[in-house]
């Protein structure tokens, strides 16, 4: 026992020291102090929005014709901004940031990253506002639907954004920490091997940074494809590029048994060669944009961000 707070003594104190630069701007005493200060963190603060417009660049000469017609280029919005700020804000809070840190590397001898931050509630991810989701699917503020499903909603943070047009929501998830946080939100959850079996058709799937981490990405392409609604259906689908496939089990990175065949070495390339993989499983691409895959930050980052393709996808 005297080793472990020995030990978690270190820990915290480490980990005070690593985030020390957090403290210069909320505790300083003299107004004028606190004035320049607040000047600088602004001036910094603008720079930085400035330098996130390069989440959204494209180069659309290096895109496929059919490619360019469908293109939609997106920008830093309010409802990003307001994602931001809130992360931002949540990793300067240091006793809970001490309390994730801690936690995690206590629950990670026996659990997945996912499944941790499903039990602390923390990690939360942004791939699309509100105002984006709607210019992808080429709807307005009141447009409503049926049945939305979900694949892969962790904590429904992303869920939430997309539901207030639909009538009913189904997600799947396999973590049973983000299962408990999905059912708290009230989402119909099905299991993952149960919701092409349902009887009924989905009006839009969202398939959100899944084919990258999931073992039969192929076989989960055709299975969409079967249980979309044929006519006026659609798949919202996002990816991670430059495409690095793994499928997390229980804390290890597997390789997974089918193989997505993207190729290219920059996005845009990438992007073209998709195209084909959407084809041979019965898709046209109706849209295409880029977006920042957005997470939540902890002690050492305010966020984390990956490049992202999200594509709208209609059954042909």
């Amino acid at each position: 026992m005297k080793l472990f707070l020995c030990w978690l003594s270190c820990y915290v104190l480490s980990l005070c020291l690593l985030r020390k630069m957090m403290w210069s701007g909320r505790y300083l005493r003299s107004p004028v102090t606190r004035s320049l200060y607040a000047s600088m963190m602004s001036q910094g603060e603008v720079n930085h929005w400035k330098d996130s417009q390069e989440w959204y660049v494209c180069d659309t000469e290096k895109l496929c014709e059919s490619l360019k017609l469908v293109f939609v280029q997106s920008y830093l919005d309010d409802g990003t901004r307001v994602f931001l700020h809130r992360s931002i804000e949540k990793s300067g809070w240091l006793s809970i940031q001490l309390y994730h840190s801690v936690m995690s590397s206590l629950f990670s001898m026996f659990m997945s990253r996912t499944s941790i931050n499903g039990l602390l509630g923390r990690g939360s991810m942004f791939v699309f506002s509100p105002e984006q989701f709607q210019r992808l699917l080429r709807i307005n503020p009141d447009w409503k639907s049926r049945r939305l499903l979900d694949l892969g909603a962790g904590d429904g943070e992303v869920t939430k954004i997309m539901s207030p047009h639909f009538e009913e929501i189904y997600v799947t998830e396999m973590s049973q920490t983000m299962i408990w946080q999905l059912q708290k939100k009230k989402y119909r959850v099905l299991e993952v091997d149960q919701w092409q079996k349902t009887g009924f058709q989905y009006d839009v799937i969202s398939c959100l940074n899944l084919l990258d981490r999931c073992d039969q990405p192929v076989t989960l392409l055709k299975e969409m494809r079967t249980v979309v609604e044929p006519t006026q259906g659609r798949v919202i689908l996002a990816l991670v590029l430059p495409f690095h496939p793994y499928v997390e089990n229980g804390g290890k990175w597997e390789t997974p048994s089918e193989v997505l065949e993207v190729k290219g070495n920059v996005w845009e390339e990438q992007v073209n060669s998709l195209t084909e993989v959407f084809q041979a499983a019965g898709f046209a691409v109706e849209a295409v944009t880029r977006l920042p895959y957005l997470c939540e930050g902890d002690m050492y980052n305010d966020y984390y961000v990956l490049d992202d393709a999200v594509f709208v996808l209609r059954p042909v």
